[in-house]
């Protein structure tokens, strides 16, 4: 079994690795203060783990408050990308002194590789105090590996051209994508009424020095690039977002309940950098049922997410497809963009347990469903390729509901692989 990451978090896969690969293997944590919304003293983490073993016999302080911030060692060796080292912190808040304020999140990872693959990200979700304002961004620099399987969902070649066929790869064949990669992105929503939030931000996307061992026009992207107008080795992809986001979550990391949706238009601009114009629609909507109210972890999730080009050409690796969500997260069984089209869609559901009373280990079962379009004329909820899988939970910080996700997916045409995360991948 080879390695696989879906950033920013890590996957293992039967496939050709992604972008990164990034393993959490412990935490280590800090002094910085955060305090909880709920009596956590009969729950137990992996920082009462750390006492008891390093400080057995100490009783845990009731006064001590558990710190918001998890520093993670990424450590791995992969044939593709060599041996890894890095780091990745995590850190939740609550900025001033309002119970009501939702919380906000940050989180940065940096590491290379013996082949000399690099990554490094900061993404935050920060609300100002009041929820007057909500800012999301991030800033990704990488040299990259990338897997490529065509376009669409995966479907049998019905008839056409050679180069329909190569586009449409039925045979699922990986091809590697080496490349530079640049990304930030801003948006700042302003609170106009009760949980509702409307916003505009930017964002930029450039890759250069695309390579693969095939480096023919004679492949997916190839193909792709020649009907749509697109350079071979490189491109941009810049445009201004506008959003709508209505949110009423409990906690951004594990929601016991609530809602999140969002819905926004980005719009690339060629007087602005992009290599081309286009316009897509972009929504999420997740919503979250606690199933017990003497254990409201035991909690019934719903996701669905999707992106739609309206008009115009998106370069082929920004096509919407798997983990192509904000948190590269969607269509655990497959490796980030494994389907993909100009029409994308994904729909997920998770059941989630406790397996301890003293909530350290908890479990999950969940199943997802995934369709797009292509360019032989299948229609978006056409075709629908499956992934489902079961995991488990380990509390990685009571304070902030951090967990250590641990899950292994299967989906179609021998994909299958373990994925591991901090937090729920929804």
């Amino acid at each position: 079994m080879s390695l696989v990451a879906a950033l920013p978090d890590v996957s293992f896969a039967q496939t050709v690795p992604q972008d990164s690969l990034k393993t959490d293997s412990f935490a280590i944590k800090k002094s910085r203060r955060f305090v909880p919304a709920q009596d956590l003293s009969k729950q137990y983490d992996i920082g009462d783990l750390e006492r008891n073993i390093l400080h057995p016999g100490r009783k845990a302080d009731p006064n001590k408050i558990n710190s918001g911030v998890s520093v993670v060692p990424n450590i791995s060796a992969n044939p593709t990308i060599g041996f890894q080292i890095g780091i990745k912190a995590v850190a939740t808040k609550r900025l001033g002194d309002d119970s009501k304020t939702l919380l906000s999140v940050a989180a940065t990872s940096a590491s290379i590789t013996t082949k000399n693959v690099i990554y490094f990200y900061i993404n935050h979700n920060i609300f100002t105090p009041g929820n007057k304002l909500n800012l999301q961004g991030n800033i990704v620099v990488a040299k990259t590996v990338s897997p490529d399987y065509g376009l669409g969902i995966g479907r049998a070649f019905q008839g056409g051209s050679s180069a329909d066929k190569t586009l449409l790869d039925p045979d699922r064949k990986v091809y590697g994508l080496n490349s530079t990669y640049f990304n930030f992105r801003e948006k700042i929503y302003k609170n106009v009424t009760k949980n509702l939030f409307v916003g505009a931000g930017v964002s930029f996307d450039v890759r250069k020095n695309i390579t693969g061992k095939d480096t023919s026009t004679n492949t997916p992207m190839g193909v792709y690039n020649i009907r749509h107008g697109f350079p071979q080795d490189h491109y941009s992809a810049a445009g201004f977002l506008f959003n709508v986001e209505y949110t009423t979550r409990d906690n951004p990391n594990r929601a016991y309940k609530g809602i999140f949706a969002d819905a926004g238009v980005r719009i690339n601009q060629t007087w602005i950098g992009s290599t081309k114009n286009s316009v897509q629609l972009t929504t999420d909507f997740r919503k979250y049922f606690s199933l017990s109210d003497s254990h409201p972890e035991e909690v019934l999730a719903f996701w669905n997410w999707g992106s739609y080009l309206l008009r115009g050409d998106v370069p082929y690796l920004e096509l919407p497809g798997t983990a192509r969500d904000g948190a590269f997260r969607s269509g655990r069984g497959y490796t980030n963009q494994y389907f993909k089209g100009t029409q994308f869609n994904d729909t997920e559901l998770e059941y989630r347990f406790p397996i301890t009373k003293n909530k350290f280990l908890s479990g999950v079962t969940f199943v997802n469903m995934q369709t797009a379009n292509d360019e032989q004329g299948t229609k978006l909820f056409q075709v629908f390729q499956p992934g489902y899988g079961a995991g488990l939970r380990v509390l990685f910080n009571k304070a902030t509901r951090t967990n250590l996700a641990l899950d292994y997916a299967f989906g179609r045409f021998g994909s299958k692989g373990f994925f591991l995360n901090l937090n729920e991948s929804f």
